[in-house]
């Protein structure tokens, strides 16, 4: 998925841990991360392309940024002009800091938990919010053993559409989440409870004839109703062979369907 370039020691707030140079969309994004760990993964690329399409944003949020790829993709993909990620690790935040610097794309970095709310200088300023919430609540999952994908997937839905419903600026602003396709009641009740509506759903399948994997959705300050449901996206034609529409976001195509 991310071609990797190197791999050197960590010299920030995890000290001792390795981090790697990967790069997407065919090699025009580049960025540090973790070699061990929560690592970035297609869901990445294809929350990018769901969320790029749309007008530009002059600021888009990445909710749970780790080390901000999908913001790096959206900038790439011209979906926005600058970024502001919102992120909780501190070892990830640097990484953050750093693969913005080096791709010389304006935004900046929070260094925010947002169990404890969204950072007030962001509050209503968003025309576009992003975010890959934790897909496992801890109270009914065990928790996996490593300690980076623990943080990265276990934790609670509402703080992240809480924190979605107060940073969009006003009524055309909108939210792009990806979420476990099965898991999608719990999300339009989040949703709900914080006022917005969902306007736009893509279903990801990793072959035609599987469930869903998991679930691209949009939502709005808006009136209830009219729910746009997509053509799916399936990932694989065969084991081992991807499906073109795959083939082409993992590329760094944006999903340009109208």
């Amino acid at each position: 998925m991310a071609s990797r370039t190197r791999s050197e020691p960590l010299p920030h707030p995890t000290e001792g841990r390795r981090i790697t140079w990967d790069a997407v969309a065919r090699g025009a994004v580049r960025f540090a991360q973790p070699e061990h760990g929560y690592r970035v993964n297609v869901d990445s690329l294809v929350l990018a392309a769901f969320a790029a399409r749309g007008r530009r944003a002059a600021l888009a949020v990445d909710l749970g940024a780790g080390v901000g790829v999908v913001g790096l993709l959206l900038h790439h993909g011209g979906a926005c002009q600058s970024l502001a990620l919102v992120e909780r690790d501190p070892a990830l935040a640097v990484l953050a800091r750093e693969n913005l610097a080096a791709s010389n794309v304006p935004g900046s970095v929070y260094e925010a938990d947002l169990e404890q709310g969204l950072p007030r200088a962001l509050e209503q300023r968003a025309d576009l919010v992003v975010g890959n919430p934790p897909f496992f609540d801890p109270r009914g999952h065990r928790p996996p053993s490593d300690p980076g994908r623990r943080a990265a997937r276990q934790g609670a839905l509402v703080p992240f559409v809480r924190a979605a419903a107060r940073a969009l600026s006003g009524d055309k602003a909108r939210a792009a989440f990806v979420y476990p396709a099965r898991a999608l009641t719990e999300l339009f009740q989040a949703v709900a409870g914080v006022g917005l509506v969902p306007k736009r759903l893509r279903l990801v399948h990793s072959f035609a004839d599987r469930p869903a994997r998991i679930a691209l959705v949009e939502f709005r300050r808006a009136r209830p109703g009219g729910l746009v449901v997509e053509p799916p996206l399936v990932e694989w034609e065969a084991p081992g062979r991807r499906t073109p529409e795959l083939t082409a976001l993992t590329a760094g195509a944006t999903d340009d369907r109208r």
